[in-house]
């Protein structure tokens, strides 16, 4: 379909030839040439924005003073308060936050003719590239027949899901569907889908190129950033909003630069460094802003490396992290099989319009910090939050400490006070507990790692790290190591050129050989499909109440996310991954103690089986080619037998089964009036839950598995749906009725409201304890308004749009907390709840809230972009405290989605009036 437009203006629209081919293109060059401001010192993610904004001025949604506001920026060292109205090239989903996105425009296919409208408008106008990776789970695992079973057990679960999205593919134009099977969306993005620089023609009909840009419904969409690819996460709300047409409001961003100095040592791997990276950035403060990394260190940086540190940008909380293009972007391009025409292209086009990093490339940047990679060292970070760095070394003791604080009042504390008397580690009480495992020769302790998983797009995405691992396997097997029998062990690769590579390494059969078989293609435990544990250390980790660990190559590890039956997850390299399953235990210095004996009953450590940085590399060069990535994509659409098996109708609106489990017309456009409302005032409303810290989106709305006792669970039973047949919270975001049960709902979470209680509990009308679903519908049908109270980086996480999708449903107005993450607080504004801010060193805990107030907001009928408004909170013995709430509704059109309550409903309207 072709592209639109800003009118053709002679100032800055150009000619280039690449290879005898004319493409026309928007030059900034041409723009200052035309005086509308100085823009040679801009980074190059921000010549990203200001190509789109010279694209598309129109005089009315983009201006040349949103142009000139960038020179500004750069002049005014980094900074400019000026709203944009921002327009990607393409939109990126995959299945959990997909199924949705294929269900509201479904469901808005019923509203616009409800509404009198056509419902062929409603369609992506652009293109839309959907990856099934998020539905496979680890129940076989450590045999050759792991990956089969896998995945006729995926297809069982999942055929209703399947069938809704085959439907979505006919029925909808601009959208194509990666089949199950083929990769994780963000390596299948990186290696297959981006371009660096994107072709399409006009409403005129000629051929324009623009940098390549995107949305993607997935936090971790940052990841195509390392070449050079602008693109971050957005909830389904936003995302289904852009690929309809409707730009991305956004104000100029600041950039931080992160100039990267020196070359890593050896033995270290990509994943310590963007560990440190993300330790380094999370302290720094960067939530709402872009990082750029720059510097001579980039020279010595594969762009495997510089995708593994932008994908990990919603870790340390930027809106993305980018790499600009260089000749390290040109390599990856070719080697991974990219078309020769479009790489010439990309370089013609980056040298012409600034955006090629030179030796001297040092642009104007909000801030700065800096890191000399030759410090780096091998490194984990856990238990519980991306940015718990730690070094290798000091791992073992601050295990100790984690547990140690989890035992609280007994024997953590005492050795707590011992440890601050300063006698040596080993003089202090362990308070480690130890349980027998019925039916085997061995024990279970606090530190025992059950689950060892080589996944996620972060690290299987990097040939140097994965070499590494099966390098670390087979020089353990050539010892007559193996894992540990507790280890829950499992591969599964980003993408289908993984195992191509590995097998011509002929590395697979190593790790097969220690348990790391094939499971599947997709996410699994980094998103908490790592599947059942054995029923029998279930159970000695529950009798016990023991501290089981987890260790995975993935970029999450919070509360509750990989494993019910685990409290401390880490996140480290594939090579340490297959470590920590040979050593079986956190407790173990893996820097100078033994992982296991050799054949001959000699200690083996792991010095003894880590390969040079020269081993990698040459099997590196050998080993992953051109060849591989054009074979395994040149059919990524066309799926197996199971999948061009799957039959859907024909129909333009679907057909909701009302039987369905999976897929249900969701409530948002039902009786919906052609006009909008306008904002009101909170009145009287109460307190649903008072949470702390760093409450992310899992815990607001968890991805994984339930029981048959949760509110959700219980929805399921009742539709005679066995407990074997739930599969996870992700797979049913298609149903609201499910997702709205599971709407605070993680194991993990705590609300302050109740003492000490894990769980999505909370008071119900009566002041008794219930869970929060059961609350919510109690109060709605008294007509009671609802608000949330956290703490700092509310939403963090994620860019699920259910932990905002869920709140909404539950009745909730308004979500009142220290500070927000971006993705999350947009999600908030796109399903009309508004987002409040505390002022003025305000906390729920010095303003000593017990969940016992009502709450009353005003000022919300004349509300302006991030006013300071009154709220009046009335304590429950009747006294009252008035303070100031920033809103957090940040712009100008999102007051208007507000007042239409959601974007989705202002989209619909204006498609509708149309």
């Amino acid at each position: 379909m072709p592209i639109t437009v800003g009118h053709d203006t002679s100032k800055t629209r150009k000619t280039i030839t690449v290879g005898g081919q004319s493409v026309a293109y928007y030059s900034i060059p041409a723009a200052e040439a035309a005086g509308l401001g100085d823009f040679s010192k801009l980074p190059a993610a921000l010549k990203v924005v200001l190509e789109n904004m010279l694209r598309f001025e129109d005089g009315k949604t983009v201006t040349t003073d949103d142009i000139k506001a960038f020179s500004e920026w750069a002049a005014n060292g980094g900074k400019a308060n000026r709203e944009l109205a921002y327009r990607p090239a393409r939109v990126l989903m995959q299945d959990f936050t997909g199924v949705p996105a294929v269900v509201d425009l479904a469901a808005m296919r019923d509203g616009i003719t409800a509404l009198g409208g056509d419902p062929q408008k409603i369609n992506p106008l652009n293109p839309v590239d959907l990856v099934i990776d998020h539905s496979v789970m680890i129940d076989e695992f450590g045999n050759p027949r792991a990956f089969q079973m896998n995945v006729d057990r995926e297809y069982e679960r999942n055929m209703e899901r399947y069938t809704f999205l085959k439907w979505g593919q006919k029925a909808f134009n601009n959208f194509r569907v990666v089949p199950p099977g083929t990769g994780i969306c963000h390596q299948v993005n990186l290696e297959y889908l981006a371009q660096t620089v994107w072709t399409d023609t006009d409403q005129n009909g000629e051929e324009v190129a623009y940098p390549d840009t995107l949305v993607g419904t997935d936090s971790h969409t940052t990841m195509v950033n390392g070449a050079a690819v602008l693109g971050w996460g957005v909830g389904g709300i936003e995302a289904e909003a852009a690929m309809l047409g409707q730009p991305i409001s956004m104000l100029i961003p600041e950039v931080v630069g992160f100039k990267l100095t020196g070359a890593m040592m050896e033995g270290t791997t990509g994943t310590d460094l963007v560990l440190k990276v993300v330790e380094m950035l999370r302290a720094k403060g960067v939530v709402g802003k872009f990082v750029e990394f720059y510097g001579p260190g980039l020279d010595h940086l594969p762009l495997a490396d510089r995708a593994t540190i932008a994908n990990m940008a919603p870790e340390y909380g930027a809106t993305c992290g980018f790499f600009p293009i260089d000749d390290e972007t040109l390599r990856y391009l070719t080697n991974t099989g990219r078309d020769k025409a479009r790489i010439a292209l990309v370089e013609a086009y980056a040298k012409e319009n600034g955006m090629w990093r030179t030796p001297d490339y040092d642009p104007v940047y909000t801030d700065t910090l800096e890191l000399d990679m030759g410090t780096i060292v091998p490194a984990i970070s856990g238990p519980k939050r991306p940015q718990d760095y730690t070094t290798l070394d000091k791992a073992s003791r601050a295990f100790f400490d984690v547990v140690a604080e989890y035992r609280g009042e007994d024997e953590g504390a005492a050795a707590n006070d011992m440890a601050a008397e300063g006698p040596a580690p080993d003089a202090l009480i362990d308070p480690r507990k130890s349980v027998k495992v019925k039916g085997e020769d061995y024990e279970l302790r606090d530190g025992s790692v059950v689950i060892a998983s080589i996944t996620s797009c972060t690290n299987t995405s990097n040939p140097y790290v994965m070499i590494g691992a099966g390098l670390v396997a087979r020089k353990a097997r050539a010892l007559g190591l193996n894992r540990k029998p507790w280890v829950k062990t499992s591969l599964a690769p980003g993408s289908q050129v993984v195992s191509a590579y590995l097998e011509a390494a002929g590395l697979q059969e190593d790790l097969d050989a220690i348990g790391f078989n094939l499971v599947g293609y997709g996410c699994t435990t980094c998103i908490g499909n790592s599947g059942p544990i054995q029923k029998e250390l279930s159970e000695a980790i529950a009798e016990g109440d023991l501290v089981a660990t987890s260790v995975l190559s993935g970029n999450r590890n919070f509360e509750g996310r990989i494993s019910p039956d685990v409290r401390a997850n880490y996140l480290a390299s594939p090579p340490l991954v297959v470590a920590y399953a040979l050593a079986g235990d956190m407790n173990v210095d893996l820097t100078t103690d033994p992982i296991g004996q050799d054949k001959d009953g000699n200690n083996v450590y792991l010095k003894d089986i880590w390969p040079t940085t020269k081993e990698v590399a040459e099997l590196v060069e050998e080993t992953v080619t051109r060849e591989a990535f054009q074979s395994k994509y040149a059919d990524v659409f066309k799926g197996d037998d199971k999948w061009q098996g799957v039959e859907t109708t024909d129909a333009g609106t679907y057909d909701w089964p009302p039987t369905s489990t999976y897929v249900q017309n969701p409530p948002y456009f039902q009786n919906m009036s052609k006009d909008p409302g306008t904002i009101s005032n909170i009145e009287g409303a109460r307190v649903l839950a008072l949470l702390g810290d760093m409450i992310t989106t899992d815990h607001i709305s968890p991805a994984g598995s339930f029981k048959d006792s949760t509110p959700a669970g219980q929805y399921l039973v009742e539709r005679q749906v066995p407990a074997r047949e739930f599969n996870s919270y992700g797979s049913r975001r298609g149903n609201h009725e499910v997702m709205m049960r599971g709407t605070f709902a993680n194991i993990r979470i705590k609300n302050e409201m109740l003492d000490g209680v894990e769980g999505g509990y909370t008071k119900g009308p009566d002041g008794q304890q219930t869970s929060i679903f059961e609350a919510a519908m109690a109060y709605q049908d008294q007509g009671i308004p609802l608000v949330i109270f956290g703490g700092e980086q509310y939403g963090a996480g994620s860019s699920r749009d259910w932990a905002a999708k869920g709140t909404a449903l539950l009745g909730v107005k308004a979500v009142v907390a220290e500070s927000f993450e971006r993705i999350h607080r947009s999600n908030l504004v796109g399903m009309g709840v508004i987002p409040f801010e505390f002022t003025g060193g305000d906390t729920r805990k010095s303003l000593g809230l017990t969940g016992d107030e009502t709450v009353d907001i005003h000022g919300l009928d004349t509300i302006k972009p991030q006013e300071v408004v009154k709220c009046t909170i009335t304590m429950a013995d009747g006294s009252t405290k008035e303070i100031d709430l920033k809103c957090r509704i940040d712009t100008a059109i999102e007051i208007e989605y507000i007042e239409h309550g959601g974007v989705l409903h202002y989209v619909l309207r204006n498609l509708a009036a149309a």
